[in-house]
């Protein structure tokens, strides 16, 4: 087998729900992020063997496969392919596993690996409102309820409370958490540290009407407190998550340029990490979220690493309980961990969380001089996908 090279990866910066980026056509916003993996290399449009995207709610303006629509809106030929995926929020990161093997395998030399979403237009849950009237069960087979009798529907939000409760995480202590993404993020964007791997979009100015550059997240609360997040009412009674513990509603897209050694030299560009390892497990459904923590212990025992070998770790934020719960079960320095920040004030723009959590990563390991990152992320139904880079 061959390698798999990461040359190029960039985000648009988040969008809050009905902010910013809400004028834009997610097949468009994808478009113009391919573009601008393209523009930033060098290379030709029609040297791109296929472009596959994540993508969580494919429905409406993200139906009848985004990629290859978002092909269409981009500069790349009508001859280059593309096809759409859904791990639910571990879309993209499951985008660049298949990218990675593509071009390990020979079959193609350069894949355009990313997601999209906009949640403001086609809103979390719209396919089983479209399908049966909002009712989120409907996907509860006769045997998927034989086989779960005691569950009445997978919920996530039920899920993170299963973590907090048995990793016994308090109410304080998520609190905190949160808080502690707000400053990362807030200093990272304060000292520069996205710029780097955000590619600026234009948007409609809403002060003066004009258009103007969106290219600082705008879910980042520059001005968090403790006394506000506590605050906030919990999503549930007697819980101990609240909105401001949880991942942010988002719109935005990501991506990344993924090669192999013949897509280097046809090429001629430098990569900037190479992909050291790729895995994916299934898990409890109930509990749902607690996944990212067995498969990253099976992912360090496949690849001879200890956790103390990686520099940089990206968990996801979907819910605070989780990245704590899985510092817990590791053992891993919080300091390596979401150092910019995560999808508590970056968003969580569900199918591109996979390759914006990679494009954070890669550039993180670039700009602290890092070797290995490691990336993670629950997933809806109870999986979790694992990938470790080797910056070059």
């Amino acid at each position: 087998m061959g390698e798999a090279y990461i040359v190029s990866a960039m985000r648009t910066a988040g969008g809050r729900r009905g902010g910013r980026l809400s004028g834009w056509h997610p097949v468009d916003l994808a478009g113009t992020l391919i573009d601008g993996l393209v523009d930033s290399t060098g290379v030709a449009p029609d040297a791109v063997d296929d472009v596959i995207l994540g993508c969580v709610g494919q429905v409406g303006e993200q139906a009848v496969n985004v990629a290859r629509n978002a092909v269409l809106a981009s500069s790349l030929p009508e001859a280059v392919p593309g096809t759409s995926v859904d791990r639910q929020c571990g879309s993209s990161q499951q985008a660049l596993h298949f990218a990675a093997q593509a071009v390990m395998s020979g079959c193609q030399d350069v894949v355009v690996a990313g997601g999209v979403e906009s949640m403001t237009r086609v809103p979390m849950g719209a396919p089983l409102t479209l399908a049966k009237q909002a009712d989120m069960g409907l996907y509860m087979s006769p045997a998927i309820r034989t086989r779960y009798p005691a569950t009445e529907l997978f919920s996530q939000f039920e899920g993170a409370e299963m973590v907090a409760e048995k990793y016994g995480l308090e109410r304080y202590a998520l609190d905190e958490f949160a808080l502690d993404s707000h400053r990362r993020a807030a200093q990272a964007a304060e000292a520069g540290a996205f710029e780097d791997e955000i590619l600026p979009v234009s948007v409609l100015d809403p002060e003066t009407g004009g258009q103007c550059m969106h290219a600082v997240d705008e879910g980042i609360r520059f001005d968090a407190t403790r006394q506000a997040i506590a605050g906030v009412s919990p999503l549930a009674e007697n819980g101990r998550i609240s909105a401001a513990t949880a991942s942010q509603i988002c719109d935005g897209a990501s991506g990344v340029l993924v090669v192999n050694e013949n897509g280097l030299r046809r090429l001629g560009v430098t990569p900037m990490a190479r992909v050291h390892h790729m895995s994916v497990i299934g898990h409890d459904p109930v509990i749902m979220l607690e996944a990212p923590l067995p498969a990253t212990e099976r992912a360090l025992a496949r690849t001879d690493l200890s956790v103390d070998d990686i520099d940089l770790f990206e968990v996801n934020e979907a819910f605070a309980p989780i990245p704590l719960a899985w510092l817990a079960a590791t053992g891993a320095d919080p300091q390596r961990m979401n150092v910019h920040g995560g999808a508590i004030a970056l968003g969580h723009p569900l199918g591109a969380t996979g390759t914006r959590l990679m494009t954070t990563l890669v550039h993180g390991l670039h700009r602290h001089g890092g070797r290995y990152g490691l990336q993670t992320m629950c997933e809806g139904g109870g999986m979790a996908n694992v990938t470790i880079v080797e910056r070059l």
